[in-house]
């Protein structure tokens, strides 16, 4: 399965001239060890749990030396993609790729950037009514997105058995936004979808625990109201009311978690 390519320098030569400009940017050996390995994690050539050959067959693959292959290693660790075990059983293994990871980095760039707390809520708004429109415009054409209707309402139900215990309430609620834009169909607003999740469910765990219990009581009522009417929206075929009162309740859920706060992410991300 490891095909020798040649030396490193070999690949060098291959590296494309940067746009606009007269100098070309070759990258250290390390990166090139690690874009060759993280290309064979992406494609499913390497699967998760799997382990890397040892250091010995790699350093003679690749043709480098051992520090050069350990820079590599350190790259697709601090990247998650890798994780290397020290000791007699130890050696480099493949990791299942997380959003989480994403999440965090995106959230330290929004961090660093000031950024507003209701600027997370708004994006989530233009996201998910997109994914309603999405969703919408396909029920009536595709079955698994039909199914996909069914399995949301079956969630919704279950949402009345939690509206009691807010905790437990608010992590349905996130899972329940998380299927409604997988349903949508679209691989990538998904992603991006999942990256602010992780972000505003962070905040769901601060907001409640700056709250004395039953805080929260109203607005989860509202919330599952507000569930039950999209689904029934959905099934009728309205998608222009779907969008319209999904944005009309996430603009409502913003307000109520973020009012006239001037709040940024350096608030509430640890």
């Amino acid at each position: 399965m490891w095909i020798r390519h040649g030396s490193t320098r070999k690949s060098e030569v291959s590296v494309a001239r940067l746009v606009g400009s007269s100098v070309v940017k070759v990258p250290k050996a390390g990166e090139l060890v690690a874009a060759d390995l993280r290309r064979r994690v992406i494609t499913g050539e390497l699967s998760v749990g799997d382990p890397l050959p040892n250091e010995a067959e790699l350093m003679e693959h690749f043709g480098v030396s051992r520090p050069t292959l350990r820079e590599a290693f350190r790259i697709l660790e601090s990247e998650s993609i890798i994780t290397v075990l020290r000791g007699a059983h130890g050696g480099a293994r493949v990791l299942k790729l997380d959003d989480a990871v994403a999440a965090r980095y995106t959230g330290l760039l929004l961090q660093y950037k000031g950024t507003p707390l209701v600027d997370v809520y708004r994006a989530r708004t233009e996201l998910e009514v997109a994914a309603v429109g999405m969703l919408g415009n396909s029920k009536g054409r595709n079955s698994a997105s039909a199914g996909g209707l069914d399995q949301l309402d079956q969630m919704v139900h279950k949402g009345a058995e939690l509206i009691d215990d807010a905790e437990a309430f608010a992590q349905h609620d996130v899972r329940l936004h998380q299927a409604l834009v997988g349903l949508a169909g679209n691989i990538t607003l998904g992603v991006l979808a999942e990256i602010l999740f992780k972000i505003i469910e962070v905040h769901n765990v601060v907001f409640i625990a700056a709250h004395e219990e039953g805080h929260e009581g109203p607005a989860q009522r509202a919330a599952q109201r507000a569930w039950t009417k999209l689904v029934k929206l959905l099934r009728d075929g309205d998608v222009g009311g779907a969008q319209a009162h999904w944005r009309r309740h996430l603009e409502g859920v913003a307000k109520y978690m973020v009012g006239n706060s001037d709040a940024t992410l350096v608030d509430v991300l640890p």
